[in-house]
């Protein structure tokens, strides 16, 4: 008998499959499909190998392809789960390393092209498209005091200063402009970051994508981290070096939509399977994309398994959801007639927001003190509520609409923004709605948007001092906040992924000011908790003035709660967003007391004008703004001055 046979009676003994994984992935409820579907070493009989398995209930013909046959369809033909829909194959003498793909047949009969596995654990770099049978060995993390730490802590009680990052553009090697991979960006870029005071660091997709263009968020290996920066095991290097320096790791997760590529899901067993048949459903005009069947069990099983793949294999910190908009509507960017209501008439889509709710639920279960984060874009209520009353079960959602108001503001001539004060003060309407996030992201400095500082008007004078006063207001302003790398610096192009960011900008001292205003009021945040724990709570904000649209001034009030006032230290911010000088300025406070300038945006420091108020000011017992006591500043202009009242 020859050495073939023998192999294919070691396979032929039984179905290896367990029936209960199979039965809660056939139900929409398999929260770890990864560890038995795709490519999982296995030993039987004593006989090491690689046990294969992949979902594909309308093939009629399935097969395992790669280095270990030849690439030859016939060598390796699976055997099919009644029942499930899953086909599986165990093969000896498979290793780590070895690349593979399906060859799947249709019901029809039709061959179709060669599959990527959806499983798969690690993925050629591209232009190549196969999979990889992961490595065997066990990373060992050292992050297990960060871990514990994190599950005791309350997320919204807990700075959030949060720098996006775009791997592949952040720093490159200067002498090619080749990527950094996974262990030198843990090193380079985790150290930035702590220096500069954030205290997460959010990674725009890495999931492995074919096209750079896309940034990631075309992704075909959603189980795979990119090999543009090196294998799965330097990523988890990386999380776990930011773990060990204090540093938090979200990921920009894409469960709505995905590419149609050949290779990829895309009518995977010659059948819409991962996506719906009907275009009105399936296929997303604004990406040229396909959409996820969010009513088939499988596929939830497949979407829940990834979120929880992530967060578990590699430690992650909490995900951001892309696109949430696009997967409540039916009727997102379509008009009448391309798109079909849900059973009751409506436009909600029922069952992403059964998946959205069933995702964050089991999340936070197994993985206390993590962040599930939505870009949610509309006014859907209870993004960030619990699902027992209804919400999504999200912890965190981006403040979109705070966003386009203020930048929309902050463009304007300093002589026209008076009429259109609001845009500043509108976000207050609804701050407290949602526990929000203040992103300033990536989305704000590209397709000809310019980048922050370019956005601003004037001359360099004032658009440098118009950003810095602009980032004191928002970091100052309710919500925690997120930052796009080069915003930190005032980078002066627009953001391309095929370059590294313009750090020779730092040569000059505006740019090095922003740099240095950015970590001072990261430091600042973290250092006074009125600032950060209380982001939700509409008790520890107050305005002071919310109305001199003629002077273009804002001043409010950060506080703890009343009951804490006694031990806690009162905030007042003052933003004047016109280059007049304001001397004197008074402003009515809520307690007699010294008040000391803790940031001036327009200091010499950050390559201001220097004008500021020495020190700070003692209160006088003058009443204004409705107050029995009030200051006299001087009040820079285009700035953003920080008093902090000492308890003395």
């Amino acid at each position: 008998m020859s050495k073939t046979r023998k192999k294919k009676e070691i396979v032929a003994d039984s179905l290896l499959l367990k029936a209960e994984d199979l039965y809660l992935f056939s139900r929409g409820e398999q929260e770890r499909a990864y560890r038995f579907l795709g490519a999982n070493h296995y030993q039987l009989h004593g006989v090491d190998g690689v046990l294969f398995a992949v979902w594909a209930p309308n093939a009629s013909n399935v097969s395992v392809v790669g280095d270990f046959n030849h690439w030859q369809p016939d060598a390796h033909v699976m055997r099919r789960h009644p029942g499930f829909g899953v086909w599986e194959l165990f093969i000896p003498g498979v290793v780590a390393g070895m690349h593979y793909k399906y060859q799947l047949v249709s019901e029809h009969g039709v061959i179709q092209p060669w599959k990527a596995d959806p499983y798969a654990r690690a993925t050629q770099l591209r232009p190549d498209t196969a999979s990889i049978v992961p490595d065997h060995t066990q990373y060992a993390w050292q992050d297990s005091a960060w871990l514990q730490q994190r599950a005791a802590r309350e997320p919204h009680s807990e700075p959030m200063l949060v720098y996006e990052v775009q791997l592949g553009s952040w720093r490159r090697h200067w002498h090619d402009n080749s990527f950094l991979d996974y262990r030198e960006l843990a090193h380079e870029l985790i150290g930035y970051v702590k220096e500069m005071g954030f205290t997460h660091i959010q990674l725009m997709p890495i999931s492995e994508y074919p096209f750079d263009g896309s940034w990631g968020y075309q992704p075909i290996g959603l189980f795979s981290p990119t090999r543009r920066f090196g294998t799965p095991d330097e990523f988890r290097y990386f999380v776990d070096y930011a773990h060990q320096q204090g540093i938090g790791i979200f990921l920009d997760w894409v469960p709505a939509h995905f590419p149609s590529d050949e290779h990829g899901l895309a009518r995977f067993d010659g059948s819409h399977l991962y996506e719906h048949a009907d275009p009105r459903q399936g296929y997303h005009p604004d990406w040229n994309t396909l959409i996820f069947n969010f009513g088939r069990a499988e596929v939830i099983s497949y979407l829940l398994s990834n979120a929880i793949y992530w967060l578990d294999e590699f430690h992650l910190d909490g995900l951001r959801f892309d696109a949430v908009a696009s997967m409540l509507y039916l009727n997102y960017s379509r008009e009448e007639g391309e798109w079909l209501p849900n059973h009751y008439g409506g436009i909600e889509n029922l069952e992403a927001i059964h998946l959205l709710r069933e995702i964050n639920e089991r999340a936070y279960r197994n993985f206390p003190g993590i962040s599930m984060i939505a870009e949610e874009s509309t006014a859907w209520p209870g993004v960030t509520d619990f699902t027992s009353r209804g919400g999504l079960g999200f912890g965190f959602k981006w403040n979109l609409g705070w966003m386009n108001d203020t930048l929309r503001y902050m463009a304007r001539d300093p002589i026209h923004r008076k009429y259109h004060h609001s845009d500043m003060s509108f976000g207050l309407l609804y701050a407290f709605s949602e526990s929000f996030i203040l992103a300033l992201s990536h989305d704000e400095v590209v397709h000809g948007k310019r980048s922050l500082v370019e956005k601003m008007p004037g001359d360099d004078w004032q658009k440098f001092a118009n950003l810095r006063a602009y980032l004191a207001f928002m970091w100052t302003h309710p919500g925690r906040k997120l930052l796009f790398m080069g915003g930190e610096f005032a980078q002066r192009g627009e953001w391309n992924h095929d370059q590294a960011l313009e750090w020779q900008l730092l040569d000059w001292a505006p740019h090095r000011g922003v740099q240095q205003l950015v970590r001072d009021l990261n430091r600042t945040n973290v250092s006074l908790p009125a600032l950060y724990r209380y982001d939700d709570d509409p008790e520890c904000f107050e305005w002071i003035d919310a109305d001199s649209g003629g002077h273009s001034v804002f001043v409010f009030v950060r506080r703890e709660p009343l009951s804490n006032a006694a031990s806690s230290p009162l905030l007042v911010a003052v933003c004047n967003m016109t280059p007049t000088l304001h001397s004197p300025y008074r402003i009515g406070v809520p307690e007699a007391g010294f008040y000391r300038e803790a940031v001036n945006t327009d200091s010499a420091d950050y390559s201001g004008s220097g004008v500021g108020n020495f020190g700070g000011v003692h209160t006088q017992k003058i009443s204004s703004h409705g107050r029995e006591y009030s200051i006299e500043i001087i009040v820079p202009p285009l700035a953003t001055v920080l008093f902090v009242k000492e308890n003395i």
